[in-house]
């Protein structure tokens, strides 16, 4: 990455429509293009998502997981989902301190924070002590008002129509 000083953004990617992930795929994409390091963690996804074995490819780009490929039950999680989550979460912080990162996405995190995985306070403070330069993203539905307030940027991925709606099964290449 240029040497140049910058500000380290806060990006938030929320709403009910599909595309979150994609949209901060697709940032991180960006990034290396320009000779960024970037780490990305999927929270509550256990399955290799395509971006997992695109990543196997992209040698630059650091993927890692924090979730099983298990349904998660909203305010009343499993022990184990709470465990990776924080481990997860852990891992995350330790990317973002580590001076090895330039973009680190937290994909799902909002969704974490929303069913009691990850404490909104721990999300909150790590926002506030990220190092100036690092650029972070954070996505899922149910970004709280707090976190949209201190972000930078915060894009609202409205579903309108979905496939699934119609009967359509989940796709290989398309939803994961």
């Amino acid at each position: 990455m240029a040497e140049e000083a910058k500000k380290g953004l806060v990006m938030v990617y929320t709403g009910d429509g599909k595309g979150k992930t994609t949209a901060a795929v697709g940032q991180a994409l960006r990034a290396l293009g320009h000779g960024y390091r970037v780490y990305m963690i999927h929270f509550m996804k256990g399955r290799d998502y395509g971006e997992f074995l695109a990543a196997e490819k992209l040698a630059q780009l650091t993927i890692d997981r924090a979730g099983r490929d298990l349904f998660v039950k909203r305010g009343d999680p499993d022990p184990v989902d709470v465990e990776l989550a924080r481990d997860g979460f852990a891992r995350a912080r330790k990317a973002i301190d580590s001076g090895e990162y330039d973009l680190v996405v937290l994909d799902e995190i909002n969704v974490a924070v929303d069913y009691g995985l990850i404490p909104l306070a721990d999300l909150l403070e790590l926002v506030e002590q990220k190092p100036a330069a690092v650029d972070l993203i954070l996505t899922g539905r149910a970004a709280s008002p707090e976190l949209v307030r201190r972000a930078d940027l915060v894009s609202e991925v409205l579903m309108i129509k979905h496939h699934y709606n119609e009967g359509v099964e989940s796709r290989k290449g398309i939803e994961y």
